[in-house]
């Protein structure tokens, strides 16, 4: 059970936490439950959320709803009064802000079951959109939420005057500014996003500063990003609290290439919520996340993806799982759910009231982690930072770049090329674009990290970076425009596709050479020494390239994840335990100077039984999930979408 011992207690925010819930909507009513108000409902609905262990639940004031003002208009259409209906606004404070009373009374109810059932909850203040329908007061409607100077007058009135009559109320945990606001109403300018960010986010914390303020956004990008640049994870970052992604594969750009069931899909919600929280400094969860009903995954292979991202997103400090949504709605005529199937039957529970297999693996989750010698997971141990340059698809490469890693058992953190430099044995900036890539400052401290013994990777789409020649280790003799049909061998004859890559012609000049392209014998992969460190390049933009072709990160058919290992095994030893097996992502978390908890992983639909390689001096000292290898030698028996937990020691 959540413990909240004062407002601002903040359990998204502390290191190690991890919180369990979901999204809701009234199981009779979805988003007309404000106005077909019937509170035994939600209090049999909160019943049986925290009956299979659910903490948290995110709920939704409806925007039109709760501030119902109608603008009434004279002469030539010029605004006169703002009014409920016929009458006008009561002169109290609420009424003042457009805000109904009864809405309000309404939702203290609501805090008051929530309360009574130990559950907490996330308010999303402004949500003026919802799966694909705009509810927007009367008096606003036509006019753009996130740029109309009277729209954010009116939404800073009614964010006010909300979060000031339910601060008092224990069971809110949080203020979300709203539901994916970035897609309310159409953004011309990234400074327009900032203004309307900080406009919510001031209004909040003017009335309650003891609780965190949530983004509530999805699909953000990097400033160094080609595509979108103007809702931005660093402005996100900067004005609230807590970031939020919102992973489902059908509609986040690059991860529908492949079905639910494999490691690019289920690795998703866990590379996008740590880019977020690397990229912006700040705690990231997944606040909502599923596989969008039967006709994309059936029951037991969404029992699946919840399972294996609940032990990926937990292992890799991603501070929380909420699924959309708490029931299945199969039986609502009102729009949007006569405008979308695929919002019916995406429920934990079905409109019986009995739970899904994935609700079972939930609530077994939890009863897992009650079972945990600790209280809190102390962070992975990571060895490379992973950059994302300028005019890049910046999700792409990022995506592809932790497939990749996990796969090869790097652990990656993130930043884009404008954001300090972090130290680090291992930097990567995968598939560079275009002649603005990497800033000479940047470029040429990179370097010299590298001369000081660090290890640089690069690989090459048609990006520009001074000196190449003499820090690769080659002679580019020619370039051009990229060809099909080209492919790579590695020295242990593994073969990779060079997608998107241009015709080189390259001529060592002190690198060694670890791969040849087919077509033309010359050098596609090799690394040279630079001072103490190392540079290795691989001549074709897979990351970029990966995120968009079906199948490109299989790990056995396409082993691009083999140029990572080799990345891999150049920088500093680290890790206890070794698993020869790219479907398995490995963590280890300190948690003394003598002993490591590992967690093990399959991200892949197949079993597995994989030797393990114990470092010399460390033993098994203790079993939390599965089974698990007590010796070298030994092998990891895991089942599919399963995880292996254990702790190590020094002996």
């Amino acid at each position: 059970m959540i413990e909240v011992t004062q407002p601002g207690t903040a359990l998204l925010q502390r290191d190690g936490s991890f919180v369990l819930g979901c999204n809701y909507w009234a199981s009779h009513a979805g988003t007309a439950m404000w106005t077909d108000w019937r509170p035994e409902v939600v209090a049999d609905d909160f019943a049986k959320l925290a009956a299979h262990r659910l903490e948290v639940v995110r709920v939704f004031p409806n925007w039109r709803d709760f501030q119902p003002m109608h603008q009434l208009r004279g002469g030539c259409g010029q605004p006169v009064e703002m009014r409920f209906g016929e009458a006008p606004l009561p002169p109290d404070p609420v009424g003042q802000a457009g805000v109904s009373a009864v809405m309000l009374s309404r939702f203290r109810a609501l805090c008051g079951i929530a309360e009574e059932r130990g559950l907490k909850l996330i308010a999303s203040l402004v949500t003026g959109f919802m799966s694909g329908r705009l509810f927007v007061p009367p008096a606003l409607e036509g006019l753009n939420p996130i740029s109309s100077p009277e729209c954010i007058v009116w939404q800073i009135r009614y964010v006010r005057t909300l979060v000031e009559d339910l601060r008092n109320q224990p069971a809110i945990l949080a203020w979300d500014l709203g539901n994916e606001c970035n897609v309310m109403g159409h953004t011309t300018s990234r400074a327009e996003a900032y203004v309307w960010t900080a406009s919510i986010t001031n209004a909040i914390k003017a009335a309650d500063a003891s609780r965190p303020v949530i983004s509530g956004m999805h699909s953000l990008s990097a400033p160094v990003s080609s595509i979108g640049k103007l809702w931005i994870i660093d402005d996100q970052a900067e004005l609230t609290d807590i970031l939020t992604t919102h992973p489902y594969p059908y509609w986040t750009r690059h991860t529908r290439a492949d079905a639910v069931d494999v490691m690019r899909t289920s690795l998703h919600p866990t590379a996008e919520t740590r880019y977020y929280a690397d990229i912006g400094g700040k705690p990231c969860f997944a606040e909502e996340t599923g596989t969008m009903g039967p006709m994309i995954a059936g029951d037991t292979a969404s029992a699946a993806f919840a399972r294996v991202n609940l032990l990926s997103l937990w292992a890799n400090d991603c501070k929380g799982f909420l699924w959309w949504c708490a029931h299945d709605q199969t039986s609502l005529a009102h729009a949007p759910y006569d405008w979308l199937g695929v919002e019916a039957e995406l429920g934990l529970l079905r409109e019986d009231g009995s739970p899904k297999p994935v609700m079972l693996e939930m609530q077994a989750f939890r009863e897992f982690l009650a079972t945990l010698p600790f209280q809190t997971l102390p962070r992975r141990k990571s060895d490379a930072v992973c950059l994302v340059t300028h005019d890049q698809d910046d999700w792409a490469v990022a995506f592809s770049s932790y497939v990749l890693a996990k796969q090869a058992k790097l652990e990656i953190t993130f930043r884009h090329i404008e954001q300090p430099l972090p130290e680090s044995p291992v930097y990567l900036l995968p598939s560079l674009t275009g002649p603005r890539c990497v800033p000479r400052g940047k470029w040429l401290q990179l370097l010299q990290r590298v001369r000081d013994g660090a290890v640089l990777y690069l690989s090459l789409g048609d990006g520009i970076v001074p000196n190449f020649n003499e820090v690769a280790g080659v002679e580019v003799v020619a370039r051009s425009s990229g060809r099909a049909g080209v492919t790579t061998t590695l020295e242990d004859g593994t073969v990779l596709d060079l997608v998107g890559a241009e015709t080189l012609s390259i001529e060592p000049k002190g690198a060694e050479v670890l791969g040849r392209r087919s077509d033309n014998g010359a050098p596609a992969f090799w690394h040279h020494r630079l001072g103490r460190g190392t540079v290795v390049v691989f001549a074709a933009p897979i990351e970029a390239q990966a995120a968009l072709i079906p199948g490109s990160l299989d790990g056995e058919a396409k082993p691009f994840w083999r140029i990572y290992e080799t990345v891999a095994a150049l920088a500093p030893p680290w890790r206890w335990i070794r698993f020869d097996c790219h479907a398995l992502a490995v963590t280890e978390h300190e948690l003394d100077g003598d002993r490591r908890l590992v967690i093990v992983i399959n991200h892949s639909g197949t079993p597995r039984s994989v030797p393990a390689d114990f470092s010399a001096g460390i033993s098994l000292e203790s079993i939390l999930r599965g089974s698990f290898p007590s010796h070298s030698g030994a092998a990891l028996a895991i089942g599919p979408h399963e995880g292996a937990v254990a702790i190590l020691t020094k002996t």
